[in-house]
């Protein structure tokens, strides 16, 4: 697993990391090798907002540099915020099995969430990367009356991998991320994000990227899908948009989760081109997964980019 102009990599995503809502290094929608493999996309059932915000202390307002830098915060690195509480029930997973994930988000009293506002037609998105940034799933949990979220998803390797919820509680007006680490037992290769290219192949279809990453500087990412070197024009959409990006930042996985520009300018076409507004929150390595719909098919292309 709505188009709008990111600007704030210190909302939950990140106040300065303004990308759009694309991608990246095809890959397939259920296996999810994101640099050379496949993606999955599990639907069953919810979508969060990746607009949250970060640095709100709970119980009393930050104050000078203190508040500053926390307002700067990018989304996913904290597993608590505002008095929302990450809690992941299945803490490890055997690799290359089918298991089930569990978790839930509790209140600042403990208790699960069980009222969630709407966003991109999902309550809460579940994305889970590993650390290499090689391996990547969007997936839409089904949440049960008690508030527990569910989905079944099989990861590749062991290794450690982290997890992120993004979503917007009923009784908030803006949205958040958090993140939490998932353990995945099994022979540990670590492997280095692939290097940096311009296109990526999946399913016969050829994502061109273009445009540059700067930090701290708004720039626009334009993602081109052609399929035997002809424009793709059949876009179809995909969580009420042509094309959801989630980036990730090398070393931390700092967690943006945006959405397509023209939702902004409303010039949004179904290809072949999907434009993006971004800004890095600093100079180094971003993988960015670009999910677009084909065919009724959601297929991932993932990029290594830097920012410098």
């Amino acid at each position: 697993m709505s188009l709008k102009k990111i600007g704030a990599f210190g909302t939950a995503l990140a106040a300065s990391f303004a990308l759009a809502y694309g991608v990246a290094h095809a890959v397939a929608p259920d296996s999810a090798r994101a640099g050379g493999g496949t993606s999955a996309h599990a639907d069953s059932g919810a979508h969060g907002n990746a607009e949250g915000h970060g640095g709100e202390e709970r119980g009393g307002e930050q104050h000078g540099e203190g508040a500053a830098a926390a307002a700067h915060i990018p989304g996913g690195l904290q597993v608590s915020e505002r008095g929302y509480t990450l809690d992941l029930l299945t803490p490890r997973l055997t690799a290359g099995k089918d298991s089930v994930l569990r978790f839930a988000v509790r209140d600042a009293h403990g208790h699960p969430v069980t009222s969630y506002r709407a966003e991109h037609e999902k309550e809460l998105h579940l994305i889970v990367a590993s650390r290499d940034l090689t391996t990547y799933r969007h997936l839409h949990p089904v949440r049960a009356a008690d508030g527990t979220w569910s989905t079944t998803t099989a990861l590749p390797a062991a290794g450690t991998y982290r997890v992120f919820a993004d979503f917007t509680p009923s009784a908030e007006r803006d949205g958040l991320t958090l993140g939490t680490d998932l353990a995945v037992s099994g022979t540990y290769r670590p492997a280095a994000p692939p290097a940096p290219a311009a296109t990526a192949t999946v399913d016969g279809y050829t994502v061109r990227l273009g445009g540059t990453l700067r930090p701290g500087e708004e720039s626009e990412l334009t993602f081109t899908v052609t399929r035997a070197g002809r424009p793709v024009t059949a876009l179809q959409p995909y969580l009420g948009a042509y094309g959801h990006l989630v980036a990730l930042r090398s070393g931390d996985l700092a967690y943006l989760h945006v959405h397509p520009h023209q939702e902004a300018h409303g010039t949004e076409t179904s290809g072949p081109a999907v434009s993006f507004t971004a800004a890095a929150p600093s100079a180094g390595t971003y993988r960015l997964f670009l999910d677009f719909r084909t065919g009724d098919k959601v297929r991932t292309a993932a990029f290594t980019v830097t920012a410098r």
